[in-house]
């Protein structure tokens, strides 16, 4: 499900508008300190609005030495129904404009 959420942009399932992420709108923006933070908010209000089962502990975002266009969101999260906490990473590609 976290995956899902991450992966899939606003307004792509028709039937849902407002399922999704909205870290798809930063693709040609900058590998820069404001955009890092803006994928972390995105990351964390798109999971703490559609997934109700989990409570989520911490998004961070790192980027590639090897790869400047590559984030890697690290979302840890805790399971309300068991409290069992996981984590992803979700990679997210910039795109250069």
């Amino acid at each position: 499900s976290v995956y899902l959420i991450l992966s899939t942009s606003k307004g792509e399932r028709l039937m849902l508008p407002d399922f999704g992420c909205g870290i798809h709108d930063l693709v040609f923006a900058p590998n820069n300190a404001e955009t890092l933070s803006m994928v972390v908010q995105q990351a964390h209000t798109a999971l703490t609005d559609q997934e109700r089962r989990i409570d989520v502990l911490d998004v961070a975002v790192d980027t590639s030495p090897e790869q400047a266009n590559l984030l890697l969101i690290r979302v840890t999260y805790q399971i309300r129904s068991n409290n069992a906490v996981g984590n992803i990473v979700f990679p997210f590609y910039l795109q250069e404009p």
